[in-house]
């Protein structure tokens, strides 16, 4: 009978049968796993696949504050958020904001700065609003508790002087406190299988995963080939299995690298199959980028390198260590260099290779 459903069940689908009903043939007048929902809540992390990857503390935080609770995901990169814990994960399109725009929430959260974004916080129908909205035809603050992040967004000066990161930012807006909720990521098992075979190939040797690249919009944080060609060198002369990474941008450079020194290169893969291959690595050396998240997300132990942004953006959970040209940088957020040579030349390999020989020795 229609009034024996139960509408308002974690497991109800509505335009297909529940789980429970699939698997046991429960029914909602006599089902023993009926989960009403205590919070529907919508976040709306747009942004860089890096920048999804560091907001899933959130969830996780308010998984374990509302038990039964709903969340709602709206993304571009759907793919590398877990489906364990996010009850439905929606990439942008006219279909996720019309629903988005007609359904009603307890909490809805943005943490994008872009209009598009913005505008859909404040569209949307939420008891709590938090994070960045539209108003008055411009970006604004949905509490006071965004107005600290929005600021060192608009003034690199202030930026620069802020000593808070990202974790602890994005709790802030939200009116929590970060208690050291772990990154989630979406890792293929199956395929992480497959690229166990490294463990053959490597011959019980510590695989070192070198990712070599750092994306298109910030050159400046590029370390330069001859120094990435001695750490290799390093890393193989002292009985490390170094592993090239990246994707396609940097296919090119780490077929370079390979034939220069003989370093294991399997390829460039689609996403999913770059997170199975890097849970494969005991630890990471990477520029700041999406792999940093990754590593994070995979509790791989990592060498952050670290030139244009503020180094108390990171925080790497006792995992990593984050290292610094010693000469400094003056391109704060920089896409082109003041200098004549550039902050990234004044990172040795050798400080590299001394950090990864600290981490394999805890």
């Amino acid at each position: 009978m229609i009034q024996d459903v139960k509408f308002d069940c974690k497991h109800f689908r509505g335009h297909i049968p529940c789980k429970p009903n699939k698997e046991a043939n429960k029914i909602c007048s006599s089902c023993d796993v009926y989960a009403p929902i205590s919070k529907r809540i919508l976040i709306i992390k747009l942004g860089a696949i890096g920048d999804v990857i560091r907001t899933t503390p959130l969830a996780h935080r308010y998984r374990n504050m509302y038990p039964n609770c709903h969340i709602t995901w709206v993304t571009h990169s759907p793919d590398v958020l877990p489906k364990e814990g996010i009850d439905e994960i929606w990439k942008w399109d006219a279909t996720s904001v019309f629903k988005a725009r007609h359904l009603e929430f307890d909490i809805a959260l943005n943490l994008d700065k872009e209009p598009e974004a913005c505008i859909l916080l404040e569209k949307v129908s939420a008891t709590e609003k938090y994070g960045f909205i539209w108003r008055d035809n411009h970006l604004s603050a949905a509490t006071p508790a965004a107005e600290h992040k929005l600021i060192t967004g608009l003034y690199d000066n202030i930026s620069q002087q802020n000593t808070k990161h990202y974790l602890d930012e994005i709790f802030e807006i939200c009116h929590l406190d970060f208690q050291d909720e772990p990154y989630e990521i979406r890792l293929n098992k199956d395929l992480a299988e497959k690229w166990a075979s490294l463990r053959n190939l490597a011959d019980g040797k510590t695989i070192v995963g070198l990712n070599t690249g750092c994306g298109a919009r910030w050159q400046t944080r590029l370390w330069p080939k001859e120094k990435w060609i001695e750490l290799i060198q390093q890393l193989q002369n002292q009985g490390y299995f170094p592993l090239l990474l990246g994707g396609r941008d940097e296919h090119e450079t780490n077929t370079f690298f390979s034939n220069e020194t003989g370093a294991h290169y399997p390829g460039h893969f689609s996403l999913e199959e770059f997170i199975a291959l890097t849970s494969n690595c005991d630890i990471i050396v990477t520029q700041v980028s999406m792999m940093m998240h990754i590593a994070l997300a995979l509790n791989i132990k990592m060498v952050l390198q670290n030139n244009i942004f503020n180094p108390h953006e990171f925080y790497l959970y006792n995992n990593g260590v984050q290292i610094r040209p010693s000469t400094g940088c003056d391109c704060y957020f920089g896409q082109s260099c003041s200098r004549e040579r550039r902050c990234m030349h004044d990172l040795a390999s050798n400080t590299i290779f001394e950090e990864i020989e600290k981490i394999n020795a805890q």
